[in-house]
């Protein structure tokens, strides 16, 4: 069969169409391998609208939604097959109902374009995956909250320019990352309210002539509302999946650091942390190294993340209103920067199962420099000074607090968030979803 928008199948296929057809396509046809599903949603969905709206009996309905259902079946198999002539999986989806149906297979794509089909598949795919991003940090909100408990009275080196600064704890190191996940959880509103709408209906961006219950569809389709303007469907393809993005690199970001604190801390000259085997890789000169691979790469993908909101943003500068053929590309972003995300998670979370603490080298790593400020306060509690002075006195005589014991110490704060109440049990209320 013709591509849905050929005039006629007997234009020659020249070495120069092929080349372009190549160009045009690019992979967008084995992109749309992971979006089938989404699309035989949106399409029974609009096949009951155009059952509402006179065009489709209910019989041709059934005969619509029982092939629409097969093509999920085949799918499901790693049988259904998008070719380059397809061009993309709304066309693939539309052969296959016409073969299995004849003439009323294509009676499926009145009063719709491919411009709001693919639309509507993206945004039910970042609908979604949303929900497994957030169920995935979730998760890891957990295990670094079992590990910070794990530490609770274990004293850590706490550091500001990488070098020590102040007595911290390991319930203080986890359960800064872990809020910092769940603060980012807790954000997923304000991305979730722009994805939560459906394009449906559409059409090209200036809807049709076909009477399309907009608001059936979306409610049928799980959408909390339509996007009201046909034209807004295709002034937000870009615009809503660049903040999507931009959400997974908050959530890639505070990975990032997380993984470099593990990179540094579970090294020769700071060894706080163990991590398995499982999780580090070997080298194949030197038979002695234990390389953390994992945590390397967790830290390198969030500048992929960072590369594919680039391209979003690039993508969208000076287009005007309407379709235009650039917003093709800002589909495999979003594949790509959502399963990266989904791994990166759950890496973390693997690699916060498989490490464990060195509790004595903790206690060796907090020298008396960590108490110079904490001596300081003393003086202004039991002597009178002034902070300032007591500063200058303990800075000039170069001394922190030999004598003390850092387990000990860690109680001595205790207002929220310090070394005696890191109050790990609020965050863990927060996290659970």
């Amino acid at each position: 069969m013709s591509k849905l928008w050929q005039k006629s199948t007997a234009e020659p296929e020249t070495e120069i169409a092929k080349w372009v057809e190549a160009f045009t396509v690019g992979n967008d046809y084995e992109l749309d391998q992971r979006l089938v599903p989404y699309d035989v949603k949106a399409s029974k969905v609009h096949a009951a609208a155009l059952t509402k709206a006179g065009i489709l009996t209910e019989s041709e309905l059934e005969k619509l939604t029982g092939s629409l259902t097969e093509v999920l079946k085949v799918w499901k198999k790693g049988e259904f097959k998008i070719t380059i002539q397809d061009e993309d999986m709304h066309t693939a989806i539309e052969n296959f109902l016409v073969k299995e149906l004849g003439d009323l297979g294509k009676k499926i794509h009145t009063g719709r374009s491919r411009n709001d089909q693919v639309l509507t598949a993206m945004r039910l795919y970042e609908k979604e995956q949303l929900e497994t991003v957030l169920t995935a940090a979730s998760a890891c909100v957990d295990e670094l909250l079992r590990f910070g408990k794990a530490g609770e009275n274990v004293p850590m080196p706490g550091f500001t320019h990488t070098r020590k600064a102040m007595l911290s704890s390991v319930a203080l190191w986890a359960g800064g990352f872990a809020e910092m996940l769940q603060m980012q959880v807790d954000a997923s509103s304000g991305v979730s309210s722009l994805v939560d709408r459906s394009p449906l209906g559409s059409a090209a961006g200036f809807g049709t002539t076909i009477d399309i219950d907009r608001d059936f569809e979306a409610k049928e389709l799980g959408f909390a509302k339509p996007l009201v303007c046909s034209t807004t469907s295709q002034l937000s393809r870009g615009w809503v999946e660049l903040q999507f993005l931009q959400y997974l690199c908050g959530l890639s970001a505070v990975l990032n650091r997380l993984a470099s604190d593990v990179i540094q801390f579970s090294g020769e000259t700071s060894p706080y942390f163990t991590l398995d085997d499982a999780v580090c890789t070997g080298s194949s000169i030197m038979p002695q190294k234990k390389n953390p691979d994992l945590a390397e790469l967790i830290r390198g993908r969030h500048s992929a993340n960072i590369g594919h909101t680039a391209t979003l943003q690039s993508l969208t500068i000076n287009l005007g209103s309407g379709y235009h053929r650039d917003l093709q590309l800002t589909k495999e972003p979003v594949l790509e920067a959502v399963q990266n995300t989904v791994e990166m998670l759950e890496a973390c979370k693997l690699m916060m199962q498989s490490m464990s603490l060195n509790e004595k080298e903790l206690h060796q790593a907090c020298t008396a420099e960590l108490f110079a400020a904490e001596e300081a306060y003393k003086m202004v509690k039991e002597e009178g000074v002034s902070f300032r002075d007591a500063y200058q006195k303990i800075k000039q005589s170069g001394s922190g607090s030999s004598a003390a014991d850092p387990t000990s110490k860690l109680k001595e704060s205790t207002h929220l968030g310090s070394t005696g109440n890191p109050g790990l049990h609020r965050i863990q209320g927060d996290s659970r979803r």
